[in-house]
């Protein structure tokens, strides 16, 4: 269900008339629904109930504190890409031990960090990145947990931004050099090799590739095991696609009837071995989880006529969110009080200074200025997006509780905005 529906004719978030968020914050701001989010995770926890599973929720989606706070009260682990975000974890409540460090760039800092606080795995993308955490281990008398990312060469099937899993892309280890990289990974002294990983993309409609993804990934664990190589963990990473509203998109496969198939197919291979290895599944899912969770809401300042295209000039703009201008993305637009009369098609733009500045396209709206208007399906690579581009400030993140409101980032100030810059004496 969804938790964003009209109610005596207002836009509201599960109890909360969005107008009620905008007459208490302003906009634009960034609107959550909790019970949603609860929800979308409980998808995943439910279905793995009763087996060794771990859900690591891939925090790049969407980082607020208080975001994380409530998944690892529900027990999520997290998937991070940088320190910060591991600094973020801690901050939020998160056990370090339930942490996947990925990433492909991750620096002599980063490591020791992560090192320090004991999380359960870096998922390593390179030999080179091989022989630096072992000698950052060896120069603290640790031994690092490793799983490789290896690239299984699947067709993720979207957008080539988010596909990660291709020959082509920066991504992880060939599968054609992962048995190589893996004997070189067993040698180093600092270095235990637990597990192996795979992510192939993210927006992803169709689970038939994260299937053949995971194929690939067993028949590599065989061989390994055959060389006395034996891992505890598989990662099959995130990327469940979400139903963004666009008129033709292919809805994506529900959680539980993928994750289903998948634990079908594990328990098909572990019964043909016969050798009762017990192995571990962890899941990197971000989007999934947070995405429909979220609106950006945002009041109309003009609306400006053309020849060839009429303008509804809103308050947020790329900055806020980026995902339209930077992959084309679709993403619905709702007017929180629908108005009666004829509707004109309009862009949706911002008052940013490029022409890139949009956020929705040729839509046909009944609106008028002062107007509320919410960008669905927003949780996701909204906030985590966000600029000061033009020294805009951030825009506030609510989160909704039923019919109460609270405020978990408040809207920044353009004086905090230069607060850390100098002028020369």
């Amino acid at each position: 269900m969804s938790h964003f529906s009209y109610q005596d004719g207002v836009l509201h978030a599960e109890s909360t008339p969005l107008s009620r968020v905008a007459e208490a914050f302003g906009t634009p701001t960034y609107v959550y629904s909790k019970s949603a989010l609860l929800q979308n995770f409980a998808a995943y926890a439910d279905a793995c109930a009763g087996r060794d599973a771990l859900v690591c929720y891939a925090m790049k989606a969407n980082s607020n504190l208080a975001i994380l706070d409530l998944l690892a009260r529900e027990g999520a682990g997290f998937d991070i890409v940088s320190g910060g975000e591991l600094l973020r974890v801690i901050a939020a409540g998160g056990d370090p031990g339930k942490v996947i460090f990925s990433g492909v760039g991750k620096t002599v800092a980063e490591m020791r960090l992560a090192l320090e606080k004991n999380i359960l795995c870096f998922n390593v993308e390179s030999i080179p990145e091989l022989h630096r955490l072992n000698e950052v281990a060896g120069s603290m008398g640790k031994r690092a947990p490793v799983s490789l990312r290896v690239n299984p060469n699947v067709d993720a099937k979207t957008h080539p931004y988010i596909a990660t899993g291709l020959k082509a892309n920066k991504f992880g280890v060939a599968f054609d050099d992962a048995l190589a990289t893996y004997r070189a990974a067993s040698a180093l002294p600092h270095l235990d090799v637990v597990g192996i990983d795979c992510h192939i993309g993210s927006q992803l409609l169709d689970d038939a590739p994260l299937l053949e993804a995971l194929d690939k990934l067993i028949e590599l664990i065989d061989t390994l095991h055959a060389e006395g190589i034996h891992v505890h963990h598989l990662d099959i990473g995130g990327g469940i696609g979400v139903d963004y509203g666009a008129e033709g998109d292919k809805p994506p496969v529900p959680v539980g009837d993928y994750l289903g198939r998948l634990f079908a197919r594990i328990d098909a291979w572990r019964a043909e071995r016969h050798d009762g290895r017990p192995i571990k599944v962890i899941f990197e899912p971000g989007r999934s989880i947070v995405a429909d969770t979220g609106v950006l809401l945002t009041s109309i300042e003009f609306l400006k006529p053309g020849e060839e295209k009429s303008f509804c000039i809103v308050d947020a703009a790329m900055n806020d969110l980026m995902r339209p201008t930077l992959y084309g993305a679709w993403m619905g637009v709702q007017p929180v009080a629908p108005r009666e009369g004829g509707k004109v098609v309009y862009d949706i733009v911002g008052p940013v200074c490029e022409s890139g500045d949009w956020l929705a396209r040729d839509r046909a709206l009944a609106v008028a200025p002062g107007d509320l208007l919410a960008v669905m399906t927003a949780g996701a690579y909204g906030m985590t997006m966000a600029s000061n581009y033009n020294t805009r400030g951030r825009a506030a993140e609510v989160i909704v509780d039923g019919e109460q409101m609270h405020l978990v980032r408040r809207r920044e100030t353009p004086e905090e905005l230069y607060a850390l810059e100098s002028m020369l004496k």
